[in-house]
């Protein structure tokens, strides 16, 4: 069983239950249309005949959906590196612009009503039938895609399903004021309009902001960011984590950090620990498509603090200097930089500390006046390269 918060299907299976479930919003939504045009201008339910035009919305948005799914499950390619989700991201957005123009065709529709209470014609009872039916129907299809949209984490078919749940609000409105115009009330219909006009504008209002956060990068909640940072610092060999950051892909998540590790290690090593810190983050949260881990030896949120520490080339012919025209060629110079300074490390061909120790004194005299006069060199210590005891297989 996957636990909560996962994606439970691979991206074919997503998208096939996604396309499904579309394909039957749609022939709901059709078959509402039919049968509210019909029975509305048979009624003179001018109000059926509104919310029919809401349910055509509804298919337009399913279209936006079918096409979404397709395009955005595509594969990454050249011009796309992290793939297509974000096209879901947009239709999301559109979805969201869409419930927030029916909600105001809703209220300039209901002060237009309220304006004529006089000329609106009688109303047959069959209208009030078909907006009950029409009621249960899109709440049955808002519970089904919400179910959907929770089970695959798509924002598009979440949208689509508080889109049909406007279209129920809307089918409550009409079934009140149906109801209010058969007992005598007609004023009743247009006045709760008004009232789903605006919880209809609120609906698309946070679908839209929730697309465009994600469109400008908006990182995970801190509960989530506490979680992946937890999960970086159970790693084996990371010391630290700084820099997190986070951005949603559709349905994905894309993580960058900065992890810590001991200064002294390979960078053979380092890489195995930024390897193993990622791996760890793809295997507890299913819905990161990409992990970026950089490797630091110490915290660098605050850039170090003095000159310019010069490159590696000068840095092993000033190490060359002082050793001296007669002294070998080191076998191997490491360099670490660590606090705004540099500490060296120089390994010398075997037999080197057996030679005459005056001139290994005057290297030690070299090192330590070089040591004086440099603002960036902190140590230099010399190590021999031993033989190995055994032969390489």
């Amino acid at each position: 069983m996957v636990t909560e918060g996962k994606l439970q299907h691979t991206d074919a299976e997503r998208g096939h239950i996604i396309r499904r479930a579309t394909l039957g919003g749609v022939c709901v939504n059709l078959s509402l249309v039919v049968s509210q045009v019909a029975v509305g201008l048979l009624s003179n339910a001018f109000s059926l005949l509104a919310d029919a035009t809401h349910t055509l919305a509804d298919l337009l948005a399913d279209g936006l959906v079918l096409f979404a799914n397709k395009r955005g499950g595509e594969p990454a390619d050249r011009d796309h590196p992290y793939g297509h989700g974000r096209i879901e991201t947009v239709a999301s957005m559109v979805l969201g612009v869409l419930l927030m123009a029916v909600g105001t065709g809703f209220l300039a529709a209901s002060v237009d009503r309220i304006e004529h209470l006089g000329e609106l014609p009688a109303i047959h009872p069959a209208a009030l039938v078909m907006a009950v039916l029409t009621l249960f129907a899109k709440e049955a299809l808002f519970r089904f895609l919400r179910r959907v949209a929770r089970r695959v984490r798509s924002s598009m078919v979440e949208a689509n399903a508080w889109h049909a749940r406007s279209d129920a609000a809307s089918s409550l409105v009409v079934a009140v004021g149906i109801g209010g115009s058969l007992a005598g009330y007609p004023a009743l219909e247009p006045l709760a309009a008004v009232l789903v006009g605006v919880m209809i504008l609120r609906m698309g209002w946070r679908l839209s902001f929730q697309a465009v956060r994600e469109l400008i990068d908006t990182g995970l909640d801190p509960e989530e960011i506490g979680e992946l940072r937890s999960a970086l610092l159970d790693t084996s060999g990371v010391m630290g984590v700084h820099d997190l950051r986070t951005r949603r892909m559709g349905p994905r998540i894309l993580v960058d950090a900065h992890v810590q590790v001991d200064p002294r290690i390979t960078v053979s090593e380092g890489h195995r620990v930024a390897e193993s810190a990622r791996a760890r983050l793809l295997r507890i949260r299913g819905d990161v498509q990409d992990v970026l881990v950089h490797v630091d030896v110490e915290e660098d949120l605050v850039a170090p603090v003095g000159l310019r520490i010069p490159k590696r080339d000068e840095l092993v012919a000033t190490v060359r200097e002082l050793l001296g025209s007669d002294a070998p060629e080191p076998d191997r110079v490491q360099l670490h930089y660590l606090g705004g300074a540099v500490e060296v490390e120089v390994f010398m061909p075997t037999g080197w500390v057996q030679r005459d120790e005056d001139e290994i004194e005057a290297v030690r005299q070299r090192v330590q006046q070089a040591l004086s006069g440099h603002t960036y060199l902190r140590s230099v210590r010399f190590f021999e390269i031993a033989q190995s005891w055994c032969k390489n297989t």
